[in-house]
């Protein structure tokens, strides 16, 4: 079993989020740290994840967990290893901002156990970050990179953001340089997107900006894996990059189909019955997702009343699972069984360049990760 547990709570909304956030002055942590308790006792001994083995990861996700109260992040994590065991190589990992990041705070969060710190950098330089409605400047980077490491964090990861506008004069490969001269274990890149209801679907309407190029992002992509590789990491999913033995547990969980459980408003959770003989992730047992209310005040006011804070679920079909998989595998330098892909399809994106077929696994290529959502539109 895999937990991931959102914190919701940030000092600003960045220019392109359209995540499940709530922005505070304060941080209500034992408030957060009440509901969470609440809907743990609710979960914790249903049978799905009762027999789901030991906790292989845990994660806590945002929203900007490194502004909770770090005797509240202790307690939820007492609370999860008092119930269920922890593997002994459990990975659990903190996304924190660069200038929450102080002594205090990275020894305490080691002491209770957090083993890898996710970085949100985005980029080192001062316009993009201020355009981004970032909350850090480029000099608290690496302050927070030897913080982490003086008090003894060994797995950092930093998440970098391209594809930005031209107009923002944004240097990626100094930006990619300078994350590599602070020898990272892993990175994750993300190509910026245009979500509706944000900041930065408001200034494209009135035409304060325009989404870069296509070609901008991909050779942007190309340009990274380059520099990536040409640094020892192992370019092994479509926005992630790693050390050799870095990477990240819980995400790599994800895309392998492993029951996932989440706490907390709009956390997702994920679980596949088991049928006679079946071998996950691509057997034949009926996978499920459930999901909790989306905003703070109503995901806290449920549990306050003592309602589940649950809001949807819903079964996959066959088809949907098959898809997913499909897409998940693809994602990944593992690919997937050739036989989850007709031959015609990935015989034709072999012609092309954009896959390998061998070992009887299908594995999409740097030019077919570009490609990847049209390709699986195909299917």
């Amino acid at each position: 079993m895999r937990i991931y547990i959102h914190v919701p709570f940030c000092a600003r909304r960045c220019s392109y989020c359209d995540f499940a956030i709530a922005v505070r002055r304060h941080t209500p942590s034992a408030a957060y740290l009440q509901a969470i308790h609440t809907e743990w006792l609710l979960r914790k001994d249903l049978p799905r994840w009762r027999e789901g083995g030991a906790i292989q990861s845990v994660y806590f996700g945002g929203g900007t967990p490194s502004r909770l109260a770090t005797d509240a992040l202790a307690t939820i994590l007492a609370l999860l290893s008092s119930d269920h065991r922890l593997a002994p190589e459990c990975e659990v990992t903190l996304e924190a901002n660069p200038d929450d990041v102080t002594r205090d705070r990275a020894s305490a969060w080691f002491h209770m156990g957090i083993n890898r710190v996710s970085l949100g950098i985005q980029s080192f330089e001062p316009r993009v970050l201020e355009w981004m409605h970032r909350t850090h400047t480029p000099d608290q980077v690496a302050p927070a990179v030897e913080t982490l490491r003086s008090t003894g964090f060994d797995n950092l990861s930093f998440d970098l953001i391209y594809g930005v506008p031209g107009s923002r004069a944004r240097d990626w490969e100094s930006d990619l340089d300078r994350a590599l001269d602070l020898d990272p274990q892993h990175l994750s890149l993300y190509a910026l997107t245009i979500e509706s209801h944000t900041p930065l679907a408001r200034w494209r309407a009135r035409g304060e900006v325009v989404s870069a190029p296509q070609e901008d992002a991909a050779m942007q992509f190309l340009v990274a894996n380059q520099r990536m590789v040409a640094a020892g990491f192992e370019h092994y999913e479509v926005s992630n990059a790693a050390k050799p033995g870095f990477r990240a547990s819980h995400n790599s969980g994800y895309w392998k189909g492993d029951p996932f459980l989440g706490l907390g408003p709009s956390a997702h959770s994920s679980w596949q019955d088991r049928a006679v003989g079946d071998g996950a992730p691509y057997g034949g047992g009926k996978r499920h997702r459930a999901w909790n209310r989306r905003e703070w005040e109503a995901y806290r006011l449920a549990v306050a009343q003592g309602r589940d804070p649950l809001e949807g679920v819903e079964t996959l079909t066959a088809a949907e699972t098959l898809l997913e998989d499909r897409y998940l595998g693809l994602r990944t330098d593992a690919g997937v069984p050739s036989r989850l892909i007709p031959a015609e399809n990935w015989a034709a994106w072999e012609r092309e360049g954009w896959a390998e077929c061998t070992d009887e696994r299908v594995r999409l290529t740097l030019e077919g990760w570009l490609r990847l959502d049209a390709l699986v539109a195909q299917l």
